[in-house]
C-alpha cells in the first residue's frame, strides 16, 4: 500500500535556511521538493567529487575481499586524508601498471636478440659500426642473405620455423637494400627486462601494503562523501525554494508521513521565526511516494522498482503481481532440481547478507526457487529427467501436451485480475460510474471465459446453464454491452458515448487479444528450458566412452557444462519474461499510473547507510 503523506509550506528567513535544514536532517521524516533543479559549475564539481569518493569506497570494499588485502596495515595518522592517499596509490599503481606492460613488450621484443652490451653498440657507433636489426622470412633470408653480405656483415642471431632475426653490420650509415622488415634496437637485454619487471612488480606489491592502509581508514572517505552529499541537499532545497521579500523570506514544500507529521509538528512548533502550513495532498499535487508492503510483498518490491513507482492516490500493485510474478517464473524454469539450485544460492545470501538490498534479493531469490521446486515437481521434472519414469503412478501434470491452452488461461486470469482492480481503483479515486465501462469489459471477459474457456480447458467444466449458446451467457453480453457503449463517458450525449464506445472496441479487442497471446511465453520458455535439459542428458549418455572411471568422468562434465548454461540462460529468460508480462499486460489492464518521484526525507548520513 502507499504510505499517506502530509504536505507542508515553509517560511522562514534566508539566513536561517542552512540551520533549519540541518534540523529537518536530523529529523529524518521530511522529504523538501526540489523539482526543477539545474546545477551550476559548482554544484557540478561537488557533484563529480562526491562520485569519485563513492567509486573509491567501492573499490576498497572490493579490495578488502581479496588475498592482496592486509587486515592487520596500521590506519593512517589522523593528519592524513584517506582519499588523497588513495588518489596517490591508485595512480601510482596505474602508473606501474602502464609501465610493466611496456616492460614485458620490451621482454619479447629483446628475447630473439638473446643476451648482448648496450654499451657495446654504442662504442661501436662512436667508431663508425653501425649494427641494424632485422626481421625476414625464413625462405627470403636463405635466398637473399647471400645477395644482402655484398651490402653489409649479415649475422642471424635467431629463428624459427617461419622467421629469422639477423643483423646488418656496416662501417657506416649507407643506405641498405634488404627485403626485410628493420625494427627499433633493443634498448635493454632480456635479462635487463626481465629484471625491471620483477622490480617494479615489488613496487606494485608495496602499494597494496599501502593501499591497505587506506582501506582500514576508508570510514573516512564515507564520512567526507556523506558530509558533501549532505551540503549538495542543502545546495538542492536553497536552490529550489521561492524567494520573497526581495530575497529576505524563503518558501518551501515539505512532505512527511502523515502517521509521523506530529513529530515534525512539534520541530516545527519549538523552532523560532518559521510559519508552516499542515494541508493534505491536493490532485494537482505530485507527493513522493514511499510503499508499506507486509514482508511477502517487500521482497518483490524491487521488481516493481525496476519500472517506477505507482503514483500518489493509485493502487499499490506490488502485492497484486507478487504471487503472479512467483508462479510465472517456476513455470519458465520449471524444473526440481534447478530449483532446489537456485534454493541453496538463496539461502547462502540469506546468510551472508542479513540486511539492505542484497538481503532482499536473497529472499527473492528463495522465493522463486520454492515456486520453481513445486512447479517442477508438480510437472515431473528433475534436471531434465521425467520422473514419470520411476514413479508411474504418481499424476504428474503434461506440461508439453496440456500447457499451452493452460498459459492462455493465466493470462485471461491476470488481465481480468487487472481489470477489477482498474474498477476499484477508479472507483476509490474519480467515483464508481467512471468505472462502469471498465466494469462492462470485465463482465464480458469474464463471462465469455466462464462459457467458452472453461470447456476448452475441460470437456467436464461445463456451468450448467451458462455455455456459448445460453440465454444467460448473452444476457451477461448485453450487460456488458450496455455499460460499454453508453457509460464510457458519464454526463455526456449517448450518442457521443456509444461512438467511443465502439472506437474503444476495436482497441480493447485487438489490445486483450495480443495480450492474452504474450502470456504463450511461459509455455515457450518452460518448454525450451525442458528439452535443452533433455538434451544435454542425452549428450552425456551417447558421447560419453565405454571406459570404466573416464565414462562416469565425461559424463559429469557435460552433466556440468550443459546444465550450468542451461540453468543461466533459463533463470535469465524466468526472470526477464515475467517482469515483461507484469510491466506491460498486468500494469495496463491494472490502469498502472507512475509516481513522479519517491519519498526520499532529509537525513543525517552515516557510514552504515548502504549496508
Amino acid at each position: 500500500m502507499i504510505a499517506r503523506m502530509s504536505k507542508y509550506d515553509f517560511i522562514l528567513y534566508a539566513g536561517q535556511s542552512d540551520d533549519f535544514i540541518a534540523r529537518l536532517r536530523e529529523l529524518g521524516l521530511v522529504d523538501v521538493t526540489c523539482t526543477g533543479w539545474e546545477p551550476t559549475d559548482e554544484d557540478r564539481a561537488l557533484i563529480t567529487s562526491i562520485e569519485n569518493r563513492t567509486k573509491a569506497v567501492e573499490q576498497l570494499t572490493q579490495f578488502r575481499t581479496t588475498e592482496r588485502f592486509d587486515a592487520s596495515a596500521a590506519p593512517l595518522a589522523a593528519d592524513e586524508d584517506p582519499y588523497a592517499c588513495y588518489r596517490t596509490v591508485t595512480q601510482r599503481r596505474t602508473a606501474l601498471h602502464t609501465e610493466i606492460a611496456q616492460t614485458e613488450k620490451s621482454i619479447e621484443e629483446a628475447r630473439p636478440w638473446g643476451e648482448f652490451s648496450t654499451e657495446t653498440l654504442h662504442r661501436l657507433s662512436a667508431q663508425g659500426v653501425t649494427v641494424r636489426f632485422f626481421t625476414a622470412q625464413r625462405n627470403t633470408f636463405e635466398q637473399q642473405c647471400e645477395t644482402w653480405s655484398e651490402q653489409a656483415a649479415i649475422e642471424p642471431i635467431s629463428e624459427d620455423k617461419t622467421t629469422v632475426w639477423f643483423v646488418a653490420v656496416t662501417r657506416d650509415a649507407r643506405e641498405l637494400s634488404l627485403d626485410a622488415q628493420e625494427v627499433k634496437a633493443p634498448t635493454m637485454t632480456v635479462r635487463e627486462a626481465e629484471a625491471k619487471r620483477m622490480s617494479l612488480q615489488a613496487e606494485l606489491a608495496a602499494t597494496d601494503r599501502e593501499l591497505s592502509r587506506v582501506a582500514v581508514s576508508m570510514e573516512g572517505i564515507t564520512a567526507e562523501r556523506n558530509r558533501l552529499r549532505e551540503r549538495l541537499q542543502g545546495v538542492k532545497v536553497t536552490a529550489t525554494a521561492a524567494s520573497a521579500a526581495d530575497g529576505t523570506l524563503l518558501v518551501m514544500e515539505g512532505w512527511a508521513e502523515a502517521e509521523t507529521s506530529d513529530r515534525v509538528d512539534a520541530l516545527l512548533e519549538e523552532y523560532p521565526n518559521v510559519l508552516y502550513i499542515k494541508s493534505d495532498p491536493t490532485p494537482d499535487d505530485e507527493p513522493p511516494v514511499k510503499l508499506r508492503n507486509n514482508r511477502f510483498a517487500r521482497i518483490f518490491e524491487l521488481v516493481g522498482d525496476m519500472y517506477a513507482r505507482p503514483k500518489y492516490g493509485t493502487l499499490d500493485l506490488t502485492p497484486f503481481f507478487a504471487p503472479f510474478y512467483m508462479l510465472f517464473f517456476g513455470i519458465c524454469l520449471n524444473d526440481a532440481g534447478y530449483g532446489l539450485i537456485l534454493l541453496a544460492m538463496g539461502v547462502t545470501m540469506l546468510l551472508k547478507f542479513k540486511e539492505g538490498t542484497m538481503h532482499r534479493a536473497a529472499w527473492f531469490a528463495t522465493m522463486c526457487a520454492v515456486s520453481t521446486i513445486a512447479v517442477g515437481l508438480f510437472c515431473g521434472s528433475f534436471f531434465g529427467i521425467p520422473l514419470k519414469e520411476y514413479f508411474p503412478s504418481v499424476p504428474f501434470f503434461d506440461f508439453q501436451g496440456k500447457f499451452f491452452s493452460w498459459a492462455l488461461a493465466i493470462g485471461i486470469v491476470q488481465i481480468l485480475f487487472g481489470l477489477l482492480l482498474r474498477v476499484l481503483t477508479i472507483t476509490a479515486t474519480v467515483g464508481f460510474r467512471y468505472a462502469l465501462s471498465t466494469l462492462g469489459w470485465f463482465v464480458i471477459l469474464l463471462g465469455g471465459s466462464l462459457a467458452a474457456g472453461l470447456p476448452m480447458l475441460d470437456e467436464a467444466w461445463v456451468i450448467p446453464g451458462f455455455t456459448a449458446s445460453s440465454p444467460a451467457f448473452y444476457a451477461v453480453l448485453g450487460a456488458g454491452a450496455v455499460l460499454m457503449f453508453f457509460f464510457n463517458s458519464p454526463g455526456k450525449n449517448p450518442f457521443i458515448n456509444f461512438g467511443t464506445g465502439l472506437w474503444d472496441t476495436y482497441n480493447n479487442i485487438t489490445g486483450i487479444l495480443s495480450d492474452v497471446l504474450s502470456y504463450i511465453r511461459l509455455f515457450a520458455i518452460g518448454l525450451s528450458g525442458g528439452i535443452l535439459a533433455t538434451v544435454f542428458n542425452d549428450l552425456a549418455s551417447g558421447l560419453s566412452p565405454d571406459i570404466p572411471v573416464l565414462h562416469e568422468l565425461v559424463v559429469v562434465i557435460i552433466l556440468l557444462i550443459g546444465h550450468s548454461i542451461n540453468i543461466f540462460m533459463s533463470a535469465i529468460s524466468s526472470f526477464v519474461h515475467p517482469m515483461r508480462l507484469t510491466f506491460v499486460e498486468f500494469y495496463k489492464n491494472a490502469g498502472f499510473e507512475m509516481a513522479a518521484r519517491q519519498f526520499e526525507p532529509l537525513t543525517k548520513l552515516d557510514q552504515t547507510e548502504n549496508k
